[in-house]
Formats: C-alpha cells, sequence, structure tokens
C-alpha cells in the first residue's frame, strides 16, 4: 500500500510545484504572520488545498497538520496515518528572490517517521524515501555523507539564534569551516543530505521538521533537539540535524 502511496505523492508534487513556478512571475497576494519578515501568500494557501486535497483522495482516513490550517483542525496525537505538510517553505526568499524554497511533506504511521518529500522547487528536485527503502533526488539514490566534524564542516544556523547567542552557537558558528544562511528549512535539510553543510539547526515547528527527521534518520544522520530531552514533530523544537560527529561536537558546545 505504502508503495502506491508514494508514488502517487511523488506525482501530486511536481505537480503542484509547476503550479507554485508559474505563479513567479505573475500576481499574487502577500500578507504578515507573526512578524514582518514572516510572510504568507496567496500560492502557500492555494498549494496547501490542493495539496490536503489530493492527500484525502490518494490515502483516505488520513489525517493532516499543514501549515496554513486548511488540514484537520485538532492533530495532537500520531495515531493511524497523519501527514505533515509545509506547501511553501521559505516564502520570504519565494517574495523577494524568486529563489530558495521548496515544498515539504512527510507521513508518519502510528507515530513511526516513514515517508518524506522535499521539493527543491526552482531546481525540480524531488528528494524522497524512507520506511528503510533509502533516500533518493529524484531517481538517484543517495549515499550517507561522510560523517565529519564541526571544524571541517559548514553550518546553517538560523540568524536569529546566532544574533541573540542562543545555546552558545555563536561559538559553534565561530568554530565550523563557514556559516551559511539559506532561509529555509528545506533547503537546509537537503544541504545535509547531501552533505554540503555537517549541521543545521533552528528552532522549527512540525512541518519544518517532520519531513527532514524522516530523511536524515534513513540516513543515519543525528536528529536532536537542543532544548529539551526528546523531538516532538508535534511542537516547536530548537533542533539539530547533522552528520554523528559535528552533531556531539556541537552538542558539546551548547551545554
Amino acid at each position: 500500500m505504502l508503495e502506491g502511496i508514494d508514488l502517487q505523492v511523488q506525482r501530486m508534487l511536481r505537480r503542484v510545484n509547476r503550479q507554485t513556478l508559474r505563479h513567479l512571475d505573475g500576481s499574487y497576494q502577500v500578507a504578515t504572520k507573526s512578524s514582518y519578515s514572516d510572510l504568507v501568500t496567496t500560492i502557500d494557501r492555494q498549494n496547501e488545498q490542493e495539496i490536503d486535497r489530493q492527500l484525502r483522495v490518494i490515502d483516505p482516513g488520513c489525517r493532516i497538520l499543514s501549515e496554513e490550517g486548511f488540514g484537520d483542525r485538532r492533530v495532537d496525537d500520531l495515531d493511524g496515518h497523519v501527514w505533515i505538510v509545509d506547501p511553501l517553505d521559505g516564502t520570504l526568499n519565494f517574495v523577494k528572490q524568486h529563489d530558495h524554497f521548496g515544498i515539504m511533506l512527510a507521513l508518519y504511521v502510528d507515530g513511526r517517521p516513514t515517508l518524506a518529500y522535499i521539493m527543491d522547487a526552482v531546481n525540480q528536485d524531488l528528494y524522497h524515501g524512507g520506511n528503510g527503502g533509502g533516500v533518493f533526488k529524484n531517481d538517484c539514490r543517495l549515499t550517507r555523507p561522510a560523517d565529519v566534524g564541526l571544524h571541517d564542516s559548514l553550518v546553517a544556523i538560523s540568524s536569529s539564534l546566532v544574533l541573540d547567542d542562543v545555546a552558545h552557537l555563536t561559538r559553534v558558528a565561530r568554530q565550523a569551516s563557514g556559516l551559511r544562511m539559506y532561509g529555509s528549512a528545506a533547503m537546509e535539510m537537503i544541504g545535509v543530505l547531501t552533505g554540503e553543510l555537517g549541521a543545521y539547526v533552528s528552532r522549527l515547528k512540525p512541518w519544518d521538521l517532520a519531513p527532514g527527521r524522516v530523511l536524515a534518520e534513513e540516513l543515519g544522520l543525528s536528529v536532536k533537539s537542543i532544548d529539551d530531552d526528546g523531538i516532538s514533530v508535534l511542537s516547536s523544537n530548537l533542533v539539530l540535524v547533522a552528520t554523528k560527529r559535528a552533531g556531539q561536537d556541537i552538542l558539546d558546545r551548547t551545554d
């Protein structure tokens, strides 16, 4: 059953992505949410409504937790099939740069990270996998990134965490090979999955975390919470996604 769901979701995401790219040079409305840098567009909402509608056809009886609120009204457990949806990750980049944004979703089955999808929208590359079957970029299987330490790694850390020196992350940034800030969990997760980054640290909502967690753990990477004892994909977490060595190096410096 999961194989059939997987193939249908891949096709659906490519259709939604093509529609998204057609809007880049068109007209759409932009509104703020929590702050002037936290934006939502009519494209976010259109994408979410389309993805949620298609998921209910592809996986009848599922529940959906999605960023803009078009999924189920309340999802406070992971019983059964639960889809977690980010219809347009990196909305500020979408509006300001027309680049560096993505679409993400993940399936958890009875609490188990099962399938995930991260679409690099502009490059039209789909990273997908899970459930013991590996991780793929389109049709090409990814190998596990080299287990490099912090000093040999480029790291991505959200700008607010560095500027406010949350959990001593300014020190972490100084001790890495270099600091990168892409402004999109989708793009930064892809960086760790492909080995371009040794680590990514950010405060992540469920839709930011859930897909990357599935794919990172499938590749044997470390996914840990810095500010708590465990990871919950139903709440906000200060999350570290990294190689084993870089992850431990960072945790040693954030105590």
